[in-house]
């Protein structure tokens, strides 16, 4: 038995997935899927023996991030990380939710993916995906930390080209939402329609949670977009 062990479920599967996991450890702490960041609070602060992550949530972004800052956090290296069924199946029935896990009492073995197996998770070996896709025209990273607003929220610009940019914001982004986005500075103010094209919910370290995303312009100004990122591209 663990001395401490997190538990993290949707707020209507908690009670009772708490009831039955409550012998994992002598102190388990739970929390809702909407409590991830208190949760990873907890989890860095007492360093538990073990992670226990209800499966739907595992599978989300958020899931995958934080799977994600466990994984890169040295002092949590002896933290294992465990997928679990609201309905209370074994670990082996979980191989469909994208995260294996293998029995508690079976020896860890390491995957050709990076994530290290002291984790007792298991990625399955796929390469990683172009979320961009072929480029129409030349993207440009943007030097320092340009402000972009995405619908009247503030977002910083990573890259831009003529036809799209990728940005970090704290608002909520998905696939396909049309977004209205405006880029300033002391010569010009352009605004034109986007479609995310692709987003992904990060928590770095040393900030708060964030969403990065691809956009898709609409309705642009190619002309004044393309002499704004000879204003700001790196080594300009």
């Amino acid at each position: 038995m663990a001395e401490h062990a997190v538990l993290i479920a949707a707020a209507d599967l908690l009670p009772a997935m708490g009831a039955r996991l409550s012998a994992e450890a002598r102190d388990l702490l739970t929390f809702t899927d909407a409590e991830a960041l208190r949760a990873l609070e907890a989890i860095t602060t007492k360093r538990p023996a073990l992670v226990m992550l209800e499966r739907r949530f595992a599978g989300t972004p958020r899931g995958a991030a934080l799977i994600s800052r466990i994984k890169a956090d040295p002092s949590l290296a002896d933290t294992m990380i465990r997928v679990v069924s609201s309905e209370g199946g074994s670990p082996g029935e979980l191989a469909g939710a994208g995260i294996a896990t293998p029995p508690a009492a079976a020896t860890p073995t390491r995957a050709a993916h990076p994530a290290p197996a002291r984790h007792g998770v298991r990625l399955p070996v796929t390469p990683e995906l172009d979320h961009r896709g072929t480029r129409r025209a030349p993207r440009f990273r943007i030097a320092g930390a340009m402000d972009v607003l995405v619908d009247g929220s503030r977002g910083t610009i990573v890259d831009l080209s003529v036809y799209g940019a990728q940005l970090v914001t704290p608002t909520v982004l998905k696939p396909n939402q049309r977004v209205r986005i405006t880029l300033s500075d002391d010569e010009t103010t352009l605004r034109c329609g986007a479609v995310v094209a692709w987003a992904s919910f990060e928590i770095p370290k040393e900030a708060g949670p964030r969403y990065r995303a691809g956009l898709d312009f609409v309705d642009q100004d190619t002309v004044a977009i393309e002499a704004y990122t000879r204003r700001h591209r790196e080594g300009s």
